[in-house]
């Protein structure tokens, strides 16, 4: 291709900006466009099949694309291939044809300007024929110790007789500062180029001489070392043969040493047995088996890191300022972790032994996703020490956590000595989590060994059976974490105290998600702010309707699907730089949905009672449904019931039966199902005779969903009255509360998960214990306690009188 075949110079010409490589007119280069002027500039020269010009960018100003950040001498060339890249760069197949210069820019969108074509000084042919021979045998003289000059470089230059193409070839091959390479670039006069050039050849000659000493300096050293290594093997091997081998005795000097080291950290007694195990060892026959064992055994020993503790004092600032940065709300667990820890940090300022401050193992109970875990990084985050996370869920076997004994096959210590070794440090943050699934077998119960981890007074001295010897716990921050309190045995409850975490109301889950959930996803999914965006309605919904959870994890991974898809969104359409989730285009991001509880019914209905119960994930809303066949006064159940809800039932239709004899529910006779013989004689029967005359059926829905616990009371109560009375439940009326055959209502547990789910249900008015009333009212949510009438109920008379519809 030649500049003939374009117009005449001057003309103006669109121009890319290089800001890495120094082009020369006779290359044919690569360059990676990034700039979007750039970008545009080459695309116009491939449209209108015009020439470029690509010049270098000033030092220092390396991304800019102004006139005074460009250099005005550049290469003239044209594209011979262009291809957009996957990354958002273009790629070109720059070929170089003559040397530029910018006259002066022109208008555009993108950098253009008049370029022309910049012609050589004429020059005395006998002084460049005579530079040009003195530059070629430098050039010689380099090429025999530098491998960036290749033969056929050296060739070219011998051939060559245009001394402005052997100037670019050789300033090419240099790796010249930029600096440098443009002033020699942009030098008229041809003599004082191909002087500069051979000062630059020069200089790379006594510089390549220096590094090819230092090379054979080097090689030569390292032929002496492996002289010296090759004759020390065979040194070892004639010792060997001789039965003189030393390495042994080098590694259990070196074992020595560091028992000798470790020993002001030690016990006597662990001094004691780590010295003779080491005393056996050096006894041994290095190919017997328990050389071997004992080998191990040391190795591991000395990895425990004895005497090491975590330099950061404790400071209760710190930990309530992390407890806060890293969850909302949880108020009541974040200031029970801030009392602990205060008494911690007065024990140490005062000199007290924990030992005697008494100290308390917290355990943190609630259902899954609501930060347990998270609250235990956080602490350790606080307090700077390392986080040591012993997973307990399922675990059977005793020696997993105390070790197992040196005579087994693959003996190791247990879990906690592992964790310490793990954490280099003897004071971490230990976390057991799932401590209520720890299973028993044959292998023994761990929940045993567990009461000595966590009792203040005994893990001083826990005793590794591995290790044989007892290691000081006492110094760990033991944090459990449990889903259901009621599964941990009675004694390993006793030594533990338990913060409850419990479900987050819809609006605490929203701030989650706003605060902490959305931005970590974020980071997660590589998107940035201004790429993604969720509307409050929208996150609402997402809430709501697609969740079934009493934490956020399950809301953490609808809004990770929300992300997927917007990244692949992005990819997929370049025009797009922003994804918005509304109210109206959700439904387009997620699949079906699952709707956390269903909401109570439309309209007041005989025998149709809304009962509040707790279960692992939250509150949910029971729907309780009762009829009545003409019968012999039968109970039946059905609905997958527990043996205490079945009590609860039976307890439930002899109250009722008690209120009917005593009048105090009112019975109509158009209730009571009369015979042919009392119609005809028109005998009035007593209200008694209802429940005498119907069976009746119970039945809690979604019969396969297993179903028990201790609240169910006033909602069978309330149930079995309406449909023997025929009246109507108030739809909007939620209740929970146990019952006695005298008709006392008795407290329950879970109140603010149940409070919570009748909130989400729809319920106006709740019927609670009066006792929960008195004292567990300030654990609700403000939301819920003013959207809800929370009426407290003493005896059977008080919920009945609340329940109907009048």
């Amino acid at each position: 291709m030649q500049l003939s075949d374009y117009d005449d110079f001057p003309v103006i010409l669109p121009i890319v900006v290089e800001d890495e490589l120094f082009l020369y007119p006779f290359m044919i280069s690569p360059i990676f466009l990034s700039d979007q002027k750039d970008i545009d500039a080459a695309t116009d020269a491939m449209e209108n099949n015009s020439l470029l010009f690509v010049t270098s960018s000033v030092p220092g100003k390396e991304g800019s694309r102004d006139f005074d950040a460009m250099y005005r001498v550049g290469v003239v060339g044209s594209i011979m291939r262009k291809v957009h890249i996957p990354d958002g760069r273009v790629k070109i197949l720059f070929q170089g044809l003559a040397r530029g210069q910018i006259i002066e820019p022109a208008e555009g969108e993108f950098n253009r300007a008049v370029i022309d074509i910049v012609k050589q000084d004429g020059y005395d042919q006998l002084k460049v024929d005579a530079l040009m021979g003195v530059l070629r045998d430098k050039i010689k003289i380099l090429s025999s110790l530098s491998s960036h000059f290749p033969a056929d470089l050296v060739r070219t230059i011998e051939e060559n007789d245009e001394p402005n193409r052997i100037a670019d070839l050789v300033s090419s091959m240099l790796k010249l500062d930029k600096e440098v390479a443009y002033a020699l670039y942009i030098e008229p006069d041809i003599e004082k180029r191909l002087l500069g050039l051979i000062d630059v050849v020069t200089s790379e000659i006594e510089s390549a001489k220096v590094q090819r000493e230092i090379r054979t300096k080097v090689h030569t050293k390292i032929e002496q070392t492996n002289k010296e290594y090759f004759l020390k093997e065979q040194l070892k091997e004639i010792q060997h043969e001789l039965g003189m081998d030393t390495q042994r005795e080098e590694e259990i000097a070196a074992f020595r040493e560091k028992v000798e080291a470790l020993k002001p950290h030690l016990t006597e007694d662990a001094y004691k047995e780590i010295s003779k195990q080491l005393d056996r060892l050096a006894r041994m026959h290095p190919d017997s088996a328990d050389a071997n064992v004992l080998q191990s055994y040391l190795e591991w020993v000395l990895e425990v890191p004895f005497g090491k503790l975590t330099k950061k004092n404790l400071s209760v600032k710190e930990v309530a300022n992390e407890l806060d940065k890293d969850h909302y709300s949880l108020e009541k667990p974040k200031e029970r972790i801030i009392e602990f820890f205060s008494v911690r940090e007065l024990a140490e300022l005062r000199g007290v032994k924990q030992k005697e401050t008494g100290g308390v193992i917290l355990c943190f109970a609630g259902p899954p996703g609501v930060g347990k875990t998270s609250l235990a990084n956080s602490i350790a985050t606080a307090l700077g020490r390392p986080l040591v996370r012993i997973a307990l869920g399922g675990l059977e076997d005793v020696n997993e956590l105390r070790g197992h004994r040196r005579t087994y096959v693959g003996a190791m210590p247990g879990r906690l000595v592992q964790g310490l070794i793990e954490a280099k440090s003897m004071d971490p943050v230990i976390v057991l989590d799932e401590i209520d699934k720890v299973g028993r077998s044959m292998r023994g119960d761990p929940t045993a060994a567990l009461l000595e981890i966590l009792d203040p007074e005994q893990n001083s001295k826990y005793r590794d059976y591995y290790l044989n010897f007892n290691i000081d716990l006492s110094k760990a921050i033991f944090i459990a974490t449990a889903n259901d309190v009621g599964r941990i045995p009675a004694p390993l409850r006793d030594r533990m105290e338990f913060i409850g975490l419990n479900s987050y109301t819809p609006k605490e889950k929203f701030e989650i998600a706003k605060r902490y959930l959305i931005p970590q996803e974020l980071k997660k999914h590589a998107l940035k702010r201004r790429e993604f965006s969720i509307s409050d309605k929208a996150l609402k919904i997402l809430i709501d309707e697609y969740t079934r959870e009493a934490g956020v994890r399950n809301l953490r991974r609808r809004i990770a699907g929300l992300m997927r898809k917007s990244a692949r969104m992005l990819l997929e359409d370049s025009t797009k730089d922003h994804i918005t989730i509304t109210k109206k285009n959700l439904e387009h991001f997620v699949d079906k949905k699952v709707f956390e509880i269903s909401l109570v019914d439309k309209k007041p209905q005989v025998g149709v009672v809304s009962g509040l119960a707790w279960t692992a994930v939250g509150g949910d809303v029971l729907t309780i449904e009762a009829i009545k066949i003409k019968g012999k006064g039968m109970l039946q159940l059905t609905g997958s019931l527990g043996d205490v809800m079945k009590e609860s039932v039976r307890i439930a239709h002899s109250v009722v039966k008690i209120l009917i004899d005593e009048k105090k529910l009112k019975i109509s006779p158009s209730c009571i199902p009369h015979t042919a013989k009392e119609r005809e004689e028109r005998i009035s029967v007593d209200p008694s005779e209802v429940y005498k005359r119907y069976d009746l059926h119970i039945h809690v829905p979604e019969g396969a969903t297993p179903k028990d616990g201790p609240s169910a009371g006033i909602t069978m109560v309330t149930a079995i009255a309406s449909i023997l009375s025929n009246q109507k439940v108030d739809n909007r009326v939620a209740m929970t509360g146990e019952v006695t055959l005298t008709g006392k209502v008795l407290p329950i547990g879970g109140l603010k998960e149940k409070l919570i789910a009748a909130y989400k249900a729809g319920v106006t008015k709740a019927l609670i214990p009066q006792k929960n009333y008195e004292r567990d009212l300030d654990d609700i949510p403000s939301e819920v306690k003013n959207n809800i009438k929370i009426i407290g109920v003493s005896n059977v008379d008080d919920v009945l009188s609340e329940v109907f519809v009048k």
